[in-house]
């Protein structure tokens, strides 16, 4: 079960790596974007990603890939509330 919960935060880090390199260098993304591009169903069971997803954008700030944004500026992961972007680190 363990390594199920790993592949898809991995599947979830990369999602984020290649939705940000698909677009332009200072596009930005959803959380939900990744969730939508690992979930492997149909209908809205990809909400269930979206806490995962954010978790494997905090983990990529960390690394110092990405940066996490509100109102576009970058804030701390620890401190953001609400609706989020993610966006390659500048």
């Amino acid at each position: 079960m363990a390594d199920t919960g790993r592949r898809t935060d991995r599947r979830l880090e990369q999602a984020i790596l290649e939705l940000l390199e698909r677009r332009g260098p200072t596009a930005t993304i959803c959380p939900s974007d990744a969730a939508r591009a690992v979930y492997e169903g149909d209908g809205d069971g990809w909400r269930a990603l979206m806490e995962p997803a954010r978790r494997a954008a905090r983990r990529l700030v960390t690394a110092g890939e990405v940066e996490i944004t509100q109102g576009g500026r970058p804030v701390d992961p620890d401190d953001a509330r609400g609706p989020v972007r993610i966006r390659r680190a500048g």
